[in-house]
């Protein structure tokens, strides 16, 4: 399997406080890969780098087989970054919002792109209405659908069910699954640990500016001593409570 992402000894650090102080992972082509940490771990620094919005200070860094710092321009056409908070026209109609971007791409047809990127994400009955009008977990999956426009080899999304409610996060974890199916590499950082445990195919904790712990979530399970066997005395459910209520005044 190829390697869509490579960085070595990677260190950022801002007013002389370091951010980073030497990251080094690998992401191979066409898998999930988990980036956690706490707030002001330096998640989005890294996302900053591999994207081109930020320069590293020292090691490197290689998206797609291009240098970030060298040949910037070569790593913005073969990715697409997908922030904390959906970046979507609200004033325009879900269809209008993926053709404009169709078009920022320069590709031809561009309506033909952005009706199967909406029968993809489920979006077609909505196609027409104001995305002002969607819910959160609407606007996130437009979002990301407008993030694959041109067909990008990696997606970044930095925490991308932030503030969503939990039906809206196993909409767009489904849709991030279907995206690795399809060949697309993913590079997630979240703070849900729950979020990396249903999605990742592998995992990278990353603490005061290092990445502590990196592998599967067989691998990093392997790092703690076995479990404890604990014996705990169960209290009824209500439900429980109630059937056994409801079947002592049907027996008299």
């Amino acid at each position: 399997m190829k390697t869509a992402i490579e960085v070595k000894g990677l260190q950022k650090s801002f007013k002389d406080t370091g951010v980073l102080k030497g990251v080094d992972f690998e992401v191979k082509q066409g898998s999930i890969f988990a980036l956690l940490g706490s707030n002001g771990a330096g998640k989005t620094t890294v996302v900053n780098i591999l994207t081109t919005l930020l320069k590293q200070d020292n090691g490197f860094a290689a998206v797609n087989g291009f240098d970030v710092a060298l040949k910037p321009e070569h790593v913005r056409q073969s990715i697409s970054l997908t922030g904390q908070f959906a970046a979507v026209d609200e004033m325009m109609t879900g269809r209008e919002n993926l053709i404009m971007m169709a078009k920022l791409r320069h590709l031809k047809n561009p309506r033909p792109v952005a009706d199967d990127l909406l029968h993809r994400f489920g979006l077609t009955e909505a196609a027409n209405r104001r995305v002002s009008t969607y819910s959160g977990g609407m606007r996130r999956r437009l979002d990301i659908a407008m993030s694959l426009v041109g067909k990008p080899q990696v997606i970044f999304l930095d925490e991308p069910t932030t503030g969503l409610d939990p039906e809206a996060r196993i909409d767009v974890w489904k849709t991030v699954k279907k995206l690795a199916d399809g060949g697309t590499t993913v590079f997630l950082t979240t703070q849900y640990l729950d979020e990396a445990e249903q999605l990742a195919d592998r995992i990278a904790i990353l603490h005061e500016g290092r990445i502590i712990a990196n592998g599967t979530l067989a691998q990093l399970k392997e790092l703690f001593p076995p479990a404890k066997v604990e014996y705990v005395e169960k209290q009824p459910t209500l439900e429980e409570i109630f059937l056994a209520i409801v079947s002592k005044k049907e027996e008299r």
